[in-house]
């Protein structure tokens, strides 16, 4: 990996030579313009002309301009560049020390590593670095890059010094009027059962990652070229309009644990006004066994007028199961004082015959 910077990391009076290394790469898909007549395929390619004289311009004659208050333009040299009074030009300065958390992660732009340029510079990279680990701070600083300053954040990820680039803060534009302006009012209920799903996605493995549209690219050009037809893509998930947020919040509960491998579990029980209303129910007894503890999750989530009926129509049943019973214990009894009255009246016919 190159280094696409060198200069050095002022901290006070203590400057740490160091170089700058990009932390990320570009990965996505790219595509070229090309003449799509038949038997061509040749690329398209952009000529610079000038739109005064109206000929072609080559690279040694293109300079920079800069447009002036008034419209007019004004050239600037890379010697003009150069000679601007830019401390920052080969410094990355440190200006303050604040905890991480008061950056609003929105002005973070591209992140840099930053290596030491020699063997010297160890002792104060490590100073540096473990003095941010220890008071769990970030520093702000400026230095400049690609002919522009910019803002900087530096903060520790494992071992290493990290620079993120970061936006002036008149380059971040308002959130005003992106919010819904209209009053929503979010139940209890639906707040816990959105706090059961994000408890329900479970932690995230980054190795998993992926971009399955260049792999979806890549499938389709390697089809192309052998000829073949490109193989089935997932099914995507449907985006249905969703109509009751509570159902579409628990079926998205159950749809999670699905995909973790879970059995199906209970949904933990929320206090809505509708629960508390069948759970007030007086237990029945009988067959219908749909008391306080027999309620089953379906039940709950019925409207109250029909768990009333339910229960209603438990609490009947319960009143025959009792009289029945109370039918066949009497019968019981008259049984049992036959089964001991029949030996002694055996006993007086024989007397009688004797």
């Amino acid at each position: 990996m190159r280094s696409i910077w060198k200069g050095s990391l002022s901290f006070g009076l203590v400057s740490i030579p160091i170089q700058l290394y990009g932390a990320t790469e570009n990965h996505r898909v790219s595509f070229h313009q090309v003449h799509t007549k038949e038997g061509c395929g040749g690329r398209i390619r952009y000529r610079k002309f000038c739109d005064l004289e109206d000929v072609e311009v080559q690279s040694d004659e293109i300079g920079k301009g800069y447009t002036a208050d008034d419209g007019s333009t004004v050239v600037l040299t890379e010697e003009d560049l150069a000679s601007l009074p830019l401390p920052t030009a080969k410094t990355i300065e440190i200006l303050s020390f604040l905890p991480a958390s008061e950056i609003d992660p929105i002005q973070l732009d591209k992140p840099y590593y930053l290596a030491t340029d020699h063997a010297a510079a160890a002792k104060p990279y490590v100073l540096l670095r473990s003095a941010l680990t220890r008071s769990g701070k970030a520093a702000v600083a400026k230095f400049a890059l690609r002919g522009r300053e910019a803002l900087g954040l530096l903060r520790v990820v494992d071992d290493t010094l990290v620079l993120h680039s970061m936006l002036w803060p008149d380059e971040v534009r308002s959130a005003g009027g992106m919010a819904p302006d209209a009053s929503v009012t979010v139940r209890e209920a639906e707040l816990d059962m959105a706090e059961t799903l994000m408890e329900s996605l479970g932690e995230l493995d980054w190795s998993e990652l992926h971009d399955e549209y260049r792999e979806a690219v890549q499938e389709l050009v390697a089809a192309k070229q052998q000829g073949r037809s490109p193989s089935e893509p997932a099914a995507a998930p449907s985006g249905g309009k969703v109509i009751d947020l509570m159902s579409a919040l628990e079926s998205s509960v159950a749809a999670a644990r699905e995909a973790r491998g879970e059995s199906e579990a209970t949904v933990t029980e929320l206090k809505s006004p509708q629960k508390k209303a069948t759970s007030a129910l007086p237990s029945a007894g009988g067959s219908g066994g749909r008391g306080k503890k027999g309620a089953s999750a379906k039940t709950a989530k019925r409207p109250a007028a029909k768990a009333s009926k339910a229960a209603k129509k438990s609490a009947t049943g319960g009143g025959r199961s009792a009289t029945t019973k109370k039918a066949a214990a009497r019968g019981s009894a008259k049984k049992t004082a036959a089964k001991r009255t029949e030996p002694a009246k055996k006993a007086a016919s024989r007397k009688r015959a004797s």
